[in-house]
């Protein structure tokens, strides 16, 4: 999910659950490439390591699925839904304390021990890889998103995976709970801005000055929050 800092300050990537390489285009609005540069497209084709981009006009240009940042579906809503989709505060603890449980989920054992060395409540962890792959370790979004936690092999290069490294369970939650605890220290542990970040960018966060109006993003939120038990509005 990300490149360079510069390029998550412009953009979000949207969470979906997975289909096969190779699968039908995915429309997106907005790609953002790891050197920072947008390209407006008409469609989004991932095939194997690279990616097709269909632009504007019928133009169309491939590229190499590590030069891929962000793919956004940039649908913001009207500011008053948005305030009324938000989940309300929640005194979750993002943060590993002794006495969690292992999550009594697949890969329970090892999401428990990738969020204890990254600090993180690994009730977090496993809502993560619940919403965003169903646990399918081979998983692969139409956005190339790939593994556990759907990391763009983009993100998995900045913390030191190959990209076929992705599709090892240990690997893929240990890099995802090493990138959530770096969100968890960047937005001070607030559980909606790290999600919304780990969904749409830090940039989006930071330039919303909160939670970005995405549809996409407040479902994402309000997903992960009915998977803690957290109680959650709808209208999203």
């Amino acid at each position: 999910m990300t490149g360079s800092i510069r390029a998550l300050e412009r953009t979000f990537a949207a969470a979906a659950l997975c289909a096969l390489a190779g699968s039908a285009p995915s429309a997106a609005d907005l790609v953002v490439l790891t050197d920072g540069a947008s390209i407006k497209v008409e469609a989004y084709e991932v095939a194997g390591d690279e990616v097709t981009l269909t632009l504007p006009g019928g133009g169309r240009m491939t590229v190499s699925i590590e030069r891929v940042d962000r793919a956004i579906a940039d649908e913001v809503i009207a500011a008053e839904q948005a305030a009324a989709a938000l989940p309300p505060s929640s005194a979750f603890s993002i943060r590993f304390v002794d006495g969690l449980d292992q999550p009594d989920t697949p890969y329970g054992g090892t999401i428990y021990e990738a969020a204890r060395r990254h600090g993180l409540n690994p009730k977090l962890l496993a809502a993560v890889a619940q919403a965003e792959s169903a646990f399918d370790a081979r998983a692969i979004s139409h956005r190339g998103a790939r593994g556990l936690l759907q990391l763009m092999p983009a993100t998995g290069r900045r913390l030191g995976l190959h990209p076929a490294e992705l599709f090892e369970p240990e690997k893929n939650l240990d890099a995802g709970a090493r990138y959530l605890r770096e969100l968890a220290d960047r937005f001070q542990n607030d559980l909606s801005l790290v999600l919304a970040a780990y969904n749409a960018g830090e940039g989006a966060v930071e330039r919303f000055g909160g939670v970005p109006p995405y549809r996409e993003t407040l479902g994402y939120l309000t997903r992960i929050y009915g998977l803690l038990g957290i109680a959650a509005p709808g209208g999203t």
